[in-house]
């Protein structure tokens, strides 16, 4: 029903990964279980310092989880496609097709846990500001060039 493969959202890196529909979905379709592993809230400086801080999600009040299976690496849309619930009792996270989902579709959800909120995510902003400086460095990586291709071709010597 579903499969991880390289996605065309977010800046294109090697772990550019989203998960797709094989299959038509229906709309409220299960579409995969996530089994978590919970940690208290407490712990989250320590994950802070890694790569995990951008693939967690809240799990009640006092705690934060990481997924398993897919669910971490579901992407972000203010237009999902898939939305979840928590399933306390499973420890799981069950994600459904908010709409009909197409064969070849990327699964996306809202970040922030209700389908049609448009609050800002903390990634966003911090993907603005990276933009903004790898835009810069290209930019004097262009100048650099433009001036040393003027030196290479000057023939006036």
């Amino acid at each position: 029903m579903i499969e991880v493969k390289q996605s065309k959202l977010g800046d294109g890196g090697e772990f550019n990964r989203g998960v797709f529909a094989t299959v038509d979905i229906a709309k409220g379709t299960l579409i995969h279980q996530a089994p978590v592993v919970p940690y208290p809230n407490e712990d989250h400086e320590h994950v802070e310092k890694t790569i995990l801080e951008d693939y967690v999600f809240e799990y009640g009040a006092n705690h934060t989880a990481i997924l398993l299976g897919y669910g971490s690496l579901i992407n972000h849309s203010y237009e999902p496609n898939a939305t979840y619930d928590i399933n306390f009792d499973n420890h799981t996270f069950d994600f459904y097709a908010y709409t009909d989902i197409k064969a070849g579709d990327e699964i996306v959800i809202n970040y922030n846990g209700e389908e049609d909120s448009m609050d800002p995510l903390w990634f966003l902003d911090d993907y603005e500001e990276r933009m903004l400086e790898f835009n810069k460095s290209n930019d004097d990586e262009g100048e650099k060039e433009t001036d040393t291709q003027s030196l290479d071709t000057d023939t006036s010597k």
